[in-house]
């Protein structure tokens, strides 16, 4: 009977037939369902785990132990042969044994393994026995796929129950999503912080961005000019190679640097070649220490105040008004040059401030910053000697006028006599050349190329642009038959060339040499001095002179006085307005203390009344006669007598 029941039982389980019914569904079999199920079609799957606290990842697909057609009762037959099946696994080792020993027929010969049904399949991937070691577990997972399994689709009965099991499950899968969570947590606040970094890195670079716009456009603002003459790329390398040098304080050749000035200089790089230039001379020519300027920093300098301020104010609208930098009113252009006078004002005292500084100062500003320019604008006053021509005196400058003079009785005979004809001395148009360096006039870019000279070879360039100008334009002077014509002439139409005949006249400024001719009129203009002062003392019968030149000293004298009064009355107006905004502070100061005294005493009074509310009657009185009685002390009536 038994052999009977197994062999309707392996008959009931064939291919052909549909498997047995599913059992009614348990406890576990719903558990069952919540877990995910690995792909049937790949060929290589893993075994599920031992227990329910380890389900598989959520990402595969749910496991459905239910068909979808109506489940009949199960057989008797295949019942009869799972009731016998031992506790903790016996049964299900028992029954594999048993269906395979059975795989041989009644007369001994072996029976064709048959192959496993997909229910069967789908229950042994889900549902592996708790009892198994890894090791059985292992040689389980090398069967193979068409070996005989057991049929029972019981599972294997478990220690805890089946809600508990899944409830420790679900306490694992939570801590491992706290972790999860908390690591994702400190990933994101590292996220934020380097993002944070990134921002703060980002921001300090685009604010050097901006800094740098602004540097550029500043500096495209100040070099917006016409340059004269262009300078090839084989100059600029060049000149890249020479301000290594002067980083390194070495010394150039002379000629090499002529050369190299003569072909052209960049305009973006100009201030630093003015520098190397004086750091040239310096190295060749050192100044004596009784002309050397005073050691005072620019910043220091501008902590001071000046008795020049009025008259700087005065000239800063007037220093290239046309200009972009200095057109706007206090702008930066004219806070700069107001500084840069200022500083000089202080340092330079005998000079202090004169008109045509501002030019040239401002033709410094567009080069280079601040302090660099001061520096410049001291090497060009003290080491080149221009500061001469700025003394109160003005003799400098009047030797200088003598000089040119000289020089066109010499050179343009048929000029000077025109030009002495209609008394028009150097001076009319000649003095603005020299005290502004012919920055007042003439385009920027004709003067940025006499400075470049001019931090070469010193005060002689003035004389070569003002004889060079002069001889250009000698026939249309000639054409001029008056005073007011050739003025007119010499002061708006001479300044109005073209660029072809700037880059002449600087040509032939490089190519003249008239230094030995410029000391020869020096010493020349101080012997005839020396010889009219001579005469003037020989000459008895010269009185009308001598009235002239006492009434012309005696009107120095008052000029003079009259200077220093007024420089008196500068410093006295600004002492005042230093004391009226001491007065006005000390007036606030007075206000605020008198309006606390008074909130005070309201305070106090309220505080009184507020006593009086609460003291009795009696006290009160005996407060009264307490203090009758301490006004009455001779102390207090010393303190009330020094009273006024």
């Amino acid at each position: 009977e038994e052999k009977t029941s197994l062999l309707l039982a392996f008959q009931d389980c064939s291919p052909g037939d549909s498997p047995p019914g599913t059992p009614p569904a348990s406890p576990l079999s719903s558990a069952w369902h919540m877990f995910p199920e690995e792909d049937s079609d790949s060929p290589q799957f893993r075994r599920r785990a031992h227990t329910f606290s380890h389900p598989p990842s959520s990402t595969k697909r749910k496991l459905h132990l239910q068909d979808g057609r109506t489940h009949g009762v199960r057989s008797p037959l295949l019942r009869q042969s799972s009731s016998e099946q031992c506790s903790d696994g016996e049964g299900r080792r028992r029954t594999s044994s048993t269906c395979s020993n059975e795989s041989l027929n009644f007369g001994g010969t072996p029976v064709t393994p048959r192959r496993i049904s997909w229910r069967q399949r789908i229950f042994l991937r889900v549902a592996s026995p708790l009892n198994k070691s890894p090791s059985a577990m292992q040689q389980q997972d090398g069967l193979d796929s068409n070996e005989l399994l057991p049929l029972s689709p019981l599972a294997p009965t478990m220690e805890e129950e089946p809600l508990v099991i899944f409830m420790s499950g679900a306490d694992d899968t939570e801590m491992v999503e706290e972790r999860k969570k908390s690591e994702q947590l400190r990933s994101l606040w590292r996220k934020a912080i380097h993002q944070q970094i990134l921002l703060l890195r980002m921001e300090k670079e685009n604010q050097k961005l901006e800094a740098s716009r602004d540097e550029l456009q500043s500096r495209k603002v100040k070099l917006d000019y016409e340059e004269v003459g262009v300078c090839q790329k084989e100059i600029l390398i060049t000149w890249d190679k020479k301000l290594l040098n002067y980083r390194a304080k070495i010394r150039c050749d002379m000629e090499d640097i002529y050369t190299c000035l003569k072909e052209g200089v960049p305009k973006s790089r100009r201030g630093e070649i003015w520098q190397f230039l004086a750091l040239q001379y310096r190295l060749r020519h050192r100044l004596p220490n009784k002309q050397q300027p005073p050691d005072t920093s620019y910043k220091e300098l501008l902590k001071q105040l000046t008795a020049q301020q009025h008259a700087i104010l005065v000239d800063l609208g007037r220093t290239f008004p046309t200009h972009p930098y200095f057109s706007a009113q206090l702008g930066a252009g004219q806070l700069s040059l107001f500084n840069l006078l200022k500083a000089y004002s202080l340092l330079d005292k005998e000079v202090g401030y004169c008109q045509g500084i501002s030019f040239v100062a401002g033709v410094l500003l567009l080069h280079m910053s601040e302090e660099q320019a001061f520096e410049m604008l001291k090497f060009l006053m003290y080491d080149l000697g221009f500061r001469k021509q700025y003394r109160p005196d003005m003799v400098s400058l009047q030797i200088q006028m003598y000089q040119l003079s000289r020089l066109l009785h010499d050179y343009h005979r048929e000029l000077y006599n025109h030009l002495e004809e209609n008394e028009i001395s150097p001076s009319l148009y000649a003095a603005p050349w020299f005290l502004t360096l012919f920055a007042s006039q003439f385009p920027l870019g004709f003067v940025a190329r006499v400075f470049d000279i001019i931090f070469l070879q010193g005060t002689e360039v003035i004389f070569k642009v003002a004889l060079s100008l002069l001889s250009s334009q000698e026939a249309l002077i000639m054409e001029c038959e008056n005073f007011e014509n050739i003025v007119e002439f010499l002061k708006t139409t001479l300044p109005d060339m073209n660029t072809s005949e700037m880059e002449k006249i600087i040509t032939q400024v490089f190519e003249m040499d008239i230094s030995k001719q410029l000391h020869a009129y020096e010493v020349e203009y101080h012997v005839l001095q020396d010889e009219l002062q001579e005469s003037s003392y020989a000459c008895e019968d010269s009185e009308p002179l001598e009235k002239l030149e006492r009434a012309n000293s005696y009107l120095k004298r008052q000029n003079m006085d009259l200077l220093e009064k007024l420089q008196i009355a500068h410093a006295k107006i600004q002492n005042l307005e230093s004391n009226v905004e001491n007065l006005l502070t000390r007036e606030t100061k007075m206000k605020t203390l008198i309006r606390t005294l008074e909130q005070e005493k309201m305070a106090y009074q309220k505080t009184v009344e507020q006593i009086r509310k609460l003291v009795p009657a009696d006290a009160l009185a005996n407060c009264e006669s307490l203090l009758r009685d301490l006004n009455c002390s001779p102390n207090n009536k010393a303190k009330t007598g020094n009273k006024p």
